[in-house]
């Protein structure tokens, strides 16, 4: 089965080819970052008018990267939401006409199970059950996945997400948009120990996160401090270690509670190399692995698009794949919510 994946949900454009038997076959990106980053943050409006732009070249890339043409797509999968609702609409409409022209299945993606996923992609992939540490400038969450569309929410953010908190603390310091990319960048040039921060809800017993006090935090320490590039890049280093420190801990809170050994850690902030170094070490001292997406597939993508696409289609009754009639997008979403694909 040859599924094309579309992700539209905020501000990349990602169109993927992946086949049940061949693996992925083609993906391309476009991203709007420079476009944004004269605002200093995604623009819903400006990000659905270039995602009009983008689909149907995106889409063309993709089938002549793969060899592949039109009539070989066997199904559509597209993003349905959690996302802005319009950029959204703009990925589901243009898949659901694909759908209706082609005679095709299409099926609606929850963004966030595709970013669930995605390290199944990679070799080696984890195998069902494992625990999964979603962590984006959206969300932060910790769930227990058990199959595809079998999910337990286990701990979440009570309200920044740990990548809104990257943004929001690199506007502090004076960075560009993304500001999460440009704090990582300058805390590579901090010196460990010239800040102490606090590891909100660290200790709290339950498996839930808080980063907005971490921000006003670092907003204190730098009233208080002489502004130099070291200073600044001092912060950085304090800051990302104290997010780095309660994702960690919370996350080999929540294999100890399940008993689980597998740990998979998928979103943006998935990318971070002090994240990647302190959970596989701490983890591995436990007897546990973690599993990472590859880099490219961290952001959003149409690869997870399409990838998840293929897995609740092949666990769905054939009679229940059929062509679009119609579409609706869901811009606030609860992973809990989906249904669990049945076949027969």
């Amino acid at each position: 089965m040859l599924v094309l994946g579309i992700e539209t949900s905020c501000d990349e454009t990602g169109i993927a080819l992946f086949d049940t038997k061949r693996g992925l076959l083609s993906h391309t990106l476009y991203s709007q970052i420079a476009m944004h980053s004269e605002y200093g943050g995604v623009v819903p409006e400006l990000a659905s008018r270039d995602h009009i732009r983008r689909v149907l070249p995106l889409i063309r890339q993709a089938l002549h990267s793969a060899r592949c043409e039109l009539r070989d797509i066997n199904a559509i999968a597209y993003t349905q939401g959690p996302g802005l609702a319009g950029a959204l609409l703009v990925g589901a409409s243009i898949g659901a006409a694909m759908s209706f022209a082609l005679n095709i299945p299409a099926l609606g993606i929850h963004h966030l199970e595709g970013h669930l996923l995605s390290p199944l992609l990679s070799t080696p992939a984890p195998r069902f059950p494992f625990i999964a540490l979603l962590v984006s400038g959206g969300h932060t969450q910790l769930m227990q996945v058990d199959a595809v569309g079998h999910y337990k929410l286990l701990g979440e953010t009570v309200d920044d997400a740990a990548g809104e908190a990257f943004d929001k603390t690199a506007k502090l310091l004076g960075l560009g948009y993304p500001g999460g990319a440009a704090l990582s960048q300058l805390a590579r040039q901090g010196r460990p120990g010239k800040f102490k921060l606090p590891r909100p809800m660290l200790n709290s017993g339950d498996l839930n996160f808080s980063f907005s006090g971490l921000k006003t935090a670092v907003l204190t320490v730098i009233n208080k401090q002489e502004s130099t590039d070291q200073i600044r890049a001092d912060i950085a280093l304090a800051f990302q270690e104290a997010v780095v420190d309660v994702l960690t801990e919370k996350s080999l809170a929540a294999l100890a509670q399940t008993g689980l050994k597998q740990l998979v850690v998928a979103g943006g902030v998935g990318a971070n190399e002090q994240l990647r170094r302190n959970l596989s070490g701490k983890a591995a001292a436990k007897g546990a692995t973690v599993f990472y997406p590859e880099l490219e597939f961290c952001t959003d993508n149409g690869a997870m698009i399409a990838f998840a696409g293929a897995l609740r289609l092949q666990a769905m009754p054939e009679s229940a794949r059929q062509p679009a009639s119609s579409f609706t997008v869901n811009a606030r979403w609860n992973l809990e919510m989906l249904e669990t694909p049945e076949a027969d």
